[in-house]
């Protein structure tokens, strides 16, 4: 089969640092490439380079048998090169039609737009996919999912012959991945080749017919998905071994300690009579789709969704949780979904990051505050969970996706908490991180802390949960206890 890329010998730094160190990347027609690696290995610049947004310090560029020295992003798209970005790099505040139909107007360079030729081109886009949208529907109202087939039916517009996707399923449900995935199908079945850029172990192995993967902007291995398996996977990406047996021993009910909390026929704005009972050092999984209720329930006891029915006990007292400061002085700390815009002051050092929630225990009797003990205290917690950075005072926004979940975590472990809530725990963090994560909450349960684990990746779920609660419809559809919690009880329970 005849290679539609080549990349040989790419080299590529930033300012001394050396971001890609003589990278070679074969892909072959027709096929569905896996480029994977933890974050900072190299592969967002390897799909700048290949897209002719970086130019490389040194390697050669071959596209459907074409050599380049160097590239510009047009002539990337004239070969046939088309990138959907995380971001889909969509216009939110224009149409369905005129995102689709833009490019062609503006390549044609027609001064005069005509409405009837923007539908034909945007009918004839959604259509090559099979995508049923309202074409005039701005995109800023349409879920996720449409704006990414979107991107998907303008990158074929172009007539593309190579689509890289990067990070394609990060914000999707599972019905969403698996609607994604038959598309991907259909393309191939078209000739049309796919990178897709993923750390998704699940995902890498469903959808790939060859992997390539990048560690500190070096290759490690490329080959054919069939002679991967996970444990290779997350050694080749990682340089490390990870002893997973451990982390999926589940505690049965009689080892179980006292309780701390207690919720009966609990209902507030998207879910209602909700009952479960939460104990020291239980980790409890909360499980469903998005819009099962999970998300308002994990902010209804954290003081964010006021419950108009129902009861909630700590440690055998019922409380109203009337708002975020009831909850943290009853000792109950939410790690929230969204990181980057409710979890995080982007801007502001890691230092600060982790110390917000401590300032008034750190503070003298007078309110002042020594900066060497709120340095000491992030050092503790940086070097505590492991966060990778040369120095704490950077801002937390320069770290990875995994360091920064560290950081959140950081800041309310900070404030000993008696249940700790984390929903989402790992979205968006590579393999390595996601392990240590695992890990940490498997010891602080050992340690008695009472944790819930809100999530629908059920391999995330039977990794770390001594039980879970299956939501649907913003109902409680089922409880699956230890040695009932597999993957196909929990898609039986979720249906």
């Amino acid at each position: 089969m005849e290679n539609i890329l080549s990349v040989k010998g790419i080299q590529k730094s930033f300012g001394g640092v050396h971001a890609l160190k003589g990278v070679d990347l074969t892909i072959k027609k027709g096929e569905i490439h896996c480029l994977a690696g933890e974050n900072g290995c190299g592969k967002s610049t390897i799909i700048k380079v290949i897209s002719g947004f970086y130019q490389p310090d040194e390697g050669t560029i071959e596209i459907d048998q074409k050599r380049y020295s160097a590239m510009t992003p047009s002539d990337a798209i004239r070969a046939g090169v088309q990138v959907i970005y995380q971001d889909f790099s969509i216009f939110p505040n224009l149409t369905v039609i005129e995102n689709l139909a833009f490019n062609q107007v503006l390549a044609n360079r027609k001064k005069l737009v005509n409405r009837k030729e923007f539908r034909r081109i945007a009918q004839e886009a959604v259509a090559k996919i099979n995508f049923e949208v309202d074409l005039n529907a701005l995109v800023e109202t349409l879920p996720v999912a449409d704006k990414q087939l979107i991107a998907i039916s303008r990158a074929l517009l172009e007539n593309a012959k190579l689509i890289i996707m990067d990070e394609p399923t990060t914000a999707l449900t599972k019905k969403e991945v698996a609607r994604l995935f038959e598309i991907i199908g259909d393309l191939k079945k078209r000739g049309i080749t796919i990178l897709f850029v993923s750390h998704k172990l699940d995902e890498v192995f469903e959808i790939s017919d060859s992997i390539t993967i990048l560690r500190s902007g070096e290759n490690v291995i490329s080959c054919p998905a069939s002679e991967m398996n996970e444990e290779k996977f997350a050694y080749y990406m990682t340089g490390r071994h990870f002893n997973t047996r451990q982390l999926t021993q589940k505690k049965e009910k009689g080892e179980l300690q006292e309780t701390v909390l207690e919720v009966e026929h609990l209902s507030a704005p998207g879910f209602e009579d909700v009952n479960f009972t939460l104990h020291r050092g239980e980790i409890l999984g909360i499980t469903g789709q998005l819009g099962s209720g999970r998300t308002e329930l994990s902010l209804s006891l954290f003081g964010l969704n006021r419950p108009f029915g129902g009861t909630i006990k700590m440690e055998g007292r019922e409380v109203d949780l009337k708002d975020v400061n009831t909850a943290q002085s009853l000792g109950i700390a939410l790690v929230p979904e969204d990181r980057l815009t409710e979890g995080l002051f982007l801007p502001q050092s890691i230092i600060r990051n982790i110390t917000v929630t401590r300032l008034d225990a750190l503070a003298n009797k007078f309110g002042v505050l020594h900066k060497k003990d709120v340095i000491k205290e992030s050092e503790n917690w940086v070097k505590e969970l492991g966060v990778a950075t040369k120095n704490h005072a950077f801002p937390v926004q320069t770290l990875s996706g995994g360091n920064q979940q560290k950081v959140v975590l950081a800041r309310w472990l900070a404030g000993h908490p008696k249940v700790l809530i984390l929903n989402g725990p790992t979205v968006g963090v590579d393999i390595g991180a996601k392990y240590d994560i695992h890990k940490l909450l498997h010891q602080l349960a050992a340690e008695g802390m009472a944790i819930i684990v809100v999530s629908d990746d059920t391999a995330e779920v039977i990794a770390t949960c001594d039980s879970a609660i299956i939501m649907q419809g913003g109902r409680m559809t089922g409880r699956l206890e230890s040695a009932d919690l597999t993957e196909a009880n929990l898609a039986k329970a979720a249906i």
